[in-house]
């Protein structure tokens, strides 16, 4: 057993560093998953390993190894779990204000990045406005806001910053009907665990990276609904920052965030809300799935 798995370990040990390497540059929440699960399993298996050369467990290979497995998972629960508080507990609001971005800097000169602004001008989507938004330590989130030709479709181009230094770009794609229903089809891989409008249909799909891909879903989405879209009038900044306090006022009557009254002591998230961000960052680092509260 312990030949066979060495033959095996090395160069799923060495599988690992290379992914990590490779995603440090590219920041993929998708190549991420894999990542997560590998080194999940080598932590178990070379604990298991260790173990039973130097006979420190009398318990069968498989049986540490699951052990090992548990005591992973139970780690790194309490971890997500303190993240989860310390985002509470902090200062920075959950619903950050929009400005106008004047800096210039608002697209970021990856090749990676601008195909997918060339494949925006190839296909007549045009520029509405440029945001960002503090989302605490002197980082921005900068969002691009184009429009499809007919001005049915609003997309939203969110790039966020890694601590590696690298940029993952997001999508949120907006149709509103005669009806007043608004349609959100998006790819964001970060948990929310909230309540959206009753009026909004949101899809989220952390699986499809490629704009063109999610550009397609979503408006086959709209034929499916069998409503018509009407074209988005108004300014994206106005219309985001009202949503943002919408959002924060829905989510408070909800019981998602405490009462501006009970945060500085107790913080913003109730625990039945920060158990939702929790268990949805678990379906989301190793499942690629988001759950949808609405």
């Amino acid at each position: 057993m312990s030949e066979t798995l060495s033959l095996f370990l090395a160069p799923a040990a060495t599988l690992l560093l290379i992914l990590f390497y490779v995603n440090l540059r590219v920041a993929s929440p998708l190549l991420a998953i894999p990542i997560r699960w590998l080194r999940w399993m080598l932590f178990a298996l070379f604990f298991a390993e260790t173990s039973d050369r130097f006979d420190w467990i009398d318990r069968p290979f498989w049986v540490v190894a699951a052990g090992a497995f548990l005591v992973w998972f139970l780690a790194e629960s309490g971890y997500n779990w303190l993240r989860v508080s310390a985002i509470s507990l902090s200062p920075l609001p959950l619903f950050p204000k929009f400005a106008v971005n004047t800096s210039g800097d608002e697209w970021p000169t990856h090749r990676r990045l601008l195909r997918v602004r060339d494949w925006l001008r190839d296909h007549r989507y045009t520029t509405v406005q440029a945001l960002k938004a503090e989302v605490g330590g002197g980082i921005w989130l900068r969002v691009s806001v184009y429009q499809s030709p007919d001005r049915t479709v609003r997309l939203q181009v969110a790039f966020l910053p890694q601590d590696s230094g690298a940029i993952t770009v997001c999508y949120s794609l907006a149709s509103e009907t005669q009806s007043g229903r608004r349609y959100v089809t998006d790819n964001f891989f970060l948990p929310f665990g909230g309540f959206y409008p009753e009026n909004w249909f949101v899809e989220r799909s952390p699986w499809r990276r490629a704009l063109p891909r999610l550009v397609d879903y979503h408006l086959r989405r709209m034929r499916r609904a069998g409503e018509t879209a009407v074209p988005w009038e108004g300014d994206p900044l106005d219309d985001l920052n009202r949503h943002q306090q919408l959002m924060e006022q829905l989510n408070t009557e909800l019981g998602f965030l405490l009462p501006h009254t009970e945060r500085e002591e107790h913080g913003k998230i109730t625990p039945e809300g920060r158990f939702r961000i929790w268990k949805e960052a678990w379906l989301l680092d190793y499942l690629g799935i988001s759950a949808r509260y609405i």
